[in-house]
């Protein structure tokens, strides 16, 4: 039994590095709960479960309002797991994850513990290396015992866009390679670059590293959003497009935002942050959070937007600061599209386009202090 990892060589440059084989994103879930009462051990479920990973836990329930704070520590290349530390005894259940570090040996066990549940005997002992030495050169020729087809891409890509799955965007470059015939990932920017051409994107107006526009040097304007935005809705897979992204009020990163408001389910849009530590002023350093997407205005028409703060910080350490400006920009793109004719609601005569007034503006947005103004798609300005 051997795993033919050779589609792609993995690309640590890519953040997080995809792999040919990936099972649950290349993680294995540690999920804790409190235990009945203060003192007692915690609950813990773990998957997936492969040999020879094992999964031992020493956290403790602590009274309800203490803090909760859980340790992972792996060991033996990964395949030994511990977990330590405590949850309050009213905490709802706590996700951990630690990393796969040979996804073609785990694979490789999956696959045979697989089979022999479905009552297949395989005489490779489960556990042992990958024997990539064994590979043929190719395989003209060869029989084959069995096939998958994975689903269509696209149902890939709408779980990429509307959750922000870095991994999967990362993979879509190393697969770019691939149809090309390369095997380095690094290859794949050359098909971006020549379908960003056929879309009318200005390729002058973006910077990338990597897929998932993580990577420090990753930058793109609001003209090149837009751009790439007006291209899928001249496509026949406009409807496809606008309906994988978050949908405001239903579903993806914007499911909690705006569920009461009447532009709930009118504003697809796709959402972006970049967010670091700053430890000196004990709070978080927002290099950019961004949302770019479209307005269904009603009949037929959808109107591009982006909307977006950079150069910001929040008020403290508290990742919640972060999901304040995040949710700003979300009320925002409802304000644009609950706005008739695509005007600024509210806007009192003499205001500039584009820019949102007082109490909706930048200017009285909680924690709003360094940001620069939002716009609208059609007064961007390079950033």
């Amino acid at each position: 039994m051997i795993v033919d990892s050779r589609l792609f060589a993995p690309d640590p440059v890519l953040d997080p590095t995809p792999t040919p084989l990936i099972i649950n994103d290349n993680l294995i879930d540690l999920l804790t709960r409190p235990g009945d009462r203060a003192g007692a051990d915690a609950r813990l479920d773990w998957r997936p479960k492969v040999a020879p990973y094992q999964v031992t836990s020493t956290v403790k329930t602590v009274a309800a309002g203490k803090p909760t704070n859980i340790t992972v520590t792996a060991t033996d290349g990964g395949t030994r797991i511990r977990l330590s530390g405590t949850i309050a005894a009213d905490s709802e259940p706590l996700l951990r994850t630690s990393p796969v570090t040979d996804p073609a040996a785990f694979g490789r066990t999956a696959l045979i513990e697989a089979l022999a549940r479905a009552g297949v005997e395989v005489s490779a002992a489960a556990t042992a290396p990958n024997p990539v030495a064994r590979l043929p050169r190719d395989y003209d020729g060869r029989p084959r015992v069995a096939a998958y087809t994975s689903p269509p891409y696209e149902q890939y890509a709408k779980l990429i866009l509307k959750v922000s799955h870095n991994l999967g965007a990362n993979l879509g470059i190393c697969l770019m390679a691939v149809t090309s015939g390369s095997n380095q990932c690094e290859d794949g920017f050359p098909v971006l670059a020549a379908f960003l051409d056929r879309a009318g994107v200005d390729r002058r107006q973006a910077e990338l590293m990597d897929g998932r526009g993580g990577n420090p040097a990753d930058r793109a304007t609001p003209q090149a959003l837009v751009q790439m935005l007006a291209y899928w809705q001249r496509t026949p897979d406009a409807q496809r497009f606008r309906e994988a992204l978050p949908i405001l009020g239903v579903d993806g990163l914007l499911a909690e935002n705006c569920r009461s408001c009447p532009a709930r389910g009118k504003v697809f849009g796709k959402t972006g942050a970049a967010v670091g530590g700053d430890t000196l002023n004990d709070r978080l350093a927002v290099g950019a959070i961004t949302i770019a997407g479209y307005l269904d205005k009603g009949g037929g028409r959808f109107d591009t937007f982006y909307a977006g703060v950079n150069g910001a910080s929040t008020p403290t350490a508290d990742p919640a600061g972060v999901l304040t400006i995040a949710n700003d920009l979300a009320l925002i793109a409802a304000y644009l599209q609950e706005s008739p004719d695509g005007r600024d609601p509210l806007s009192p005569p003499g205001h500039r386009p584009g820019l949102l007034p007082p109490p909706y503006g930048v200017s009285r947005l909680p924690g709003s202090e360094g940001r620069r103004p939002v716009r609208r798609a059609g007064a961007s300005r390079r950033s």
